[in-house]
C-alpha cells in the first residue's frame, strides 16, 4: 500500500513524502513548521485531489519532474525521472493510490531502527 511519511527534518522543521507500494519516493513536500500543517495538507491532497495542478518540468540535464500546486503555490516536488513516460508513470501512480495511502508518522522517532541489546 502507498503512504505519506510525515518526518522531521534537521532544522527541525516536518516534511512528508509519498511512497508508491514498492516504497518508492514519488514525491516530497515543502518544509512545514508543524506537524499539523502536514497533516492539513495530506487531508486536503486526499479529500480535493482535483483541486491541485500538476507541472511538469525538465532539470538542466534533462531530468524530468512534477511539481504539486494548488492556488499558485508550490505544495510538493517530485523525484527526477529519467524519461517523460516514467513521469506521468510516477504521476499515475500518485492519482490512483493517494485515496487510500495511509499516513505514517516518524516524526516523533528519532530512532527509529535503534540499536537491540542481544541477550546472552
Amino acid at each position: 500500500m502507498s503512504a505519506f511519511v510525515i518526518s522531521k527534518r534537521d532544522n527541525g522543521n516536518y516534511k512528508f513524502t509519498f511512497a508508491s507500494r514498492k516504497g518508492k519516493t514519488i514525491f516530497t513536500s515543502i518544509a512545514c513548521r508543524e506537524k499539523t500543517d502536514c497533516e492539513k495538507i495530506i487531508e486536503t491532497i486526499q479529500g480535493e485531489l482535483d483541486s491541485f495542478t500538476f507541472r511538469k518540468a525538465r532539470t538542466g540535464s534533462g531530468k524530468y519532474f512534477f511539481r504539486i500546486t494548488r492556488g499558485g503555490f508550490v505544495l510538493a516536488t517530485s523525484r527526477k525521472f529519467s524519461t517523460e513516460l516514467m513521469l506521468q508513470k510516477g504521476i499515475d501512480q500518485f492519482l490512483k493510490y493517494v485515496p487510500e495511502a495511509e499516513t505514517l508518522d516518524f516524526s516523533l522517532n528519532e530512532d527509529v531502527f535503534a540499536e537491540v541489546e542481544e541477550e546472552e
